[in-house]
């Protein structure tokens, strides 16, 4: 009886759901690639995402192993988006590559649990983007007392807390917070199983915390301008037109980086927001999929931006990448010296190298006493 009362149901429902939603059986509904857009999407998450997933890795090795650099603030917040992305590039990768080119017909707490890691991945991005802008916001409104105000138990802490929300948030929908309908209105036409109150939620939190970072960079750059301009009132630059002035730099930068990153998350945000509000075509489902791949690239750039832009960071990835060469070439040598056959002699001078003709491995000091602020 009860099975037959909930065929009817959901018979009902997909009888008063839109056209589109009639044949909703099996996820089809949300598999609206074509062959030339399944090969076109694929090749962008075959090299985007292992290519994410380098670039980021690399970023995380090169501030473990400096113990500096574990020590600031500013390479914690870098490392944190450097982890999200990581994640951003398993999840994403292999659950869009599943669902949109192998058609991967998933139950509801599978797709799930598979949307949440992709959710609290994007999502610790956007909020590691966040932290570093109000980090360097602290850096330039409160020079004096930033150690202070800043110190590495905070940032550990802002951190705990970011994570901690995104994966509460990314959470929701696998402990309830679902479509109560299956596939068929108030479910959100480009996730399945996920309700349009949570997509707006979610979207709507994104948006603010992008916000935040654009707000924050233009204080920055008002502060810079304001310096910049009492220096030059006070006659203190006394360089001319050869030094570019700092905020024009700062601003250039700036653009740059908050031009990446409207336009790889402004386009899906958009369809996101629409699809709460109106019923979105198969052409619009399938200018989403191609939108969210720029939140991939987003992540894949985000270590070029923020990361290696950075001078220590880069010292400290030569300084590692010299280290591993020197050992690498010490066992090489004192493997062909182990293949070198001994002549006899009476007095054995054929022994290794002694310690003091070794080539000594380079130690591996700190930054801040490689590169002088």
């Amino acid at each position: 009886m009860e099975e037959w009362l909930k065929h009817s149901q959901n018979k009902d429902n997909a009888s008063s759901a839109p056209e589109g939603f009639k044949s909703c059986e099996n996820l089809e509904c949300y598999m609206v690639l074509t062959n030339a857009e399944k090969t076109a999407i694929g090749s962008i998450c075959f090299l985007a995402g292992p290519l994410t997933l380098l670039e980021n890795a690399l970023v995380l090795v090169v501030i473990a192993a400096t113990a500096n650099l574990r020590q600031r603030p500013s390479y914690l917040f870098i490392g944190s988006l450097a982890l999200a992305d990581v994640f951003a590039s398993c999840f994403f990768t292999t659950s869009f590559l599943d669902f949109h080119l192998y058609r991967q017909s998933d139950g509801p707490t599978a797709y799930l649990f598979k949307l949440g890691g992709v959710t609290m991945a994007f999502t610790s991005s956007v909020g590691s983007l966040l932290l570093t802008a109000l980090d360097r916001y602290l850096c330039i409104h409160q020079a004096s007392s930033y150690k202070i105000l800043l110190t590495r138990r905070r940032a550990l802490l802002s951190l705990l807390v970011l994570w901690s929300s995104t994966i509460a948030i990314s959470s929701l929908p696998l402990m309830g917070w679902r479509c109560p309908t299956g596939l068929v209105p108030p479910c959100s036409r480009l996730f399945p199983y996920i309700r349009q109150g949570y997509l707006a939620c979610w979207t709507s939190f994104t948006l603010v915390l992008l916000a935040l970072i654009l707000g924050a960079y233009a204080l920055i750059l008002l502060k810079a301008h304001r310096h910049e301009t009492s220096m030059s009132f006070h006659g203190a630059t006394g360089t001319g037109h050869v030094r570019m002035r700092m905020d024009i730099r700062l601003a250039r930068t700036f653009g740059l980086i908050l031009l990446i990153l409207v336009g790889c998350w402004l386009p899906a945000l958009s369809f996101m927001l629409a699809d709460v509000s109106v019923i979105l075509t198969h052409a619009q489902q399938r200018a989403f999929a191609f939108c969210s791949t720029l939140c991939l690239l987003n992540s894949a750039v985000n270590p070029l931006l923020y990361a290696l832009r950075c001078r220590e960071l880069r010292v400290a990835l030569l300084q590692l990448m010299q280290n591993l060469g020197e050992i690498l070439t010490c066992k090489k040598r004192a493997r062909s010296e182990d293949l070198e056959p001994r002549l006899p002699s009476g007095d054995d001078n054929t022994t290794a190298l002694s310690e003091g003709e070794m080539p000594r491995a380079i130690p591996f000091t700190s930054v801040s006493e490689i590169v002088i602020k």
